[in-house]
């Protein structure tokens, strides 16, 4: 999955340094929605050891993790996730994130278009879902460009750190 500047790849080892500066770099953008990830990769060796059960993760098919890749400087600008899988009901939940100088250039978009047709395609999932908190205008935006339909507002469905629990909202895209 590749643009002329960007590729979406599984992290691999080498990733870590990148990874690491990219959690790093943008601690103030991702601790509030993306605090365990952000909690995973705060030193070299703690992306090293995220990126190896990431990689786990994917062969046992658990979960599934890819970075958006900078093709000129192979830097890490974000993270797609398919998370929460459910074979049985073949639905999955994304989570994703991008950095702060990588923003405004459709990179999510692509990304969430790309990996929700490897989904449907290659995983065989009939439902796949966005569960976004009504403030966080980007990525409503993403969900809205990929055809995402808005279904309900989840009562008390996540809680970031310190904090209390929120209300978020749920799109769904059904093949």
């Amino acid at each position: 999955m590749k643009t002329e500047a960007f590729q979406i790849v599984p992290l691999k080892p080498e990733d870590a340094v990148s990874l690491n500066e990219l959690m790093v770099s943008n601690t103030e953008r991702f601790k509030r929605f993306f605090p365990k990830t952000l909690s995973n990769n705060l030193t070299i060796e703690a992306s090293e050891s995220y990126i190896s059960n990431k990689s786990k993760e994917i062969q046992s098919n658990s979960e599934f993790t890819f970075a958006i890749k900078d093709n000129e400087t192979q830097n890490i600008a974000g993270l797609i996730i398919i998370k929460k899988l459910n074979w049985e009901t073949k639905q999955g939940e994304f989570a994703y994130c991008i950095g702060s100088k990588y923003e405004g250039k459709g990179l999510t978009t692509f990304a969430v278009k790309e990996i929700s047709n490897y989904a449907f395609n290659n995983l065989k999932l009939k439902t796949l879902q966005i569960i976004s908190h009504k403030t966080n205008f980007g990525s409503i935006k993403v969900a809205e460009n990929c055809g995402f339909i808005w279904k309900r507002t989840l009562s008390n469905e996540f809680t970031p750190t310190n904090e209390l629990p929120l209300d978020m909202e749920l799109y769904e895209l059904t093949r």
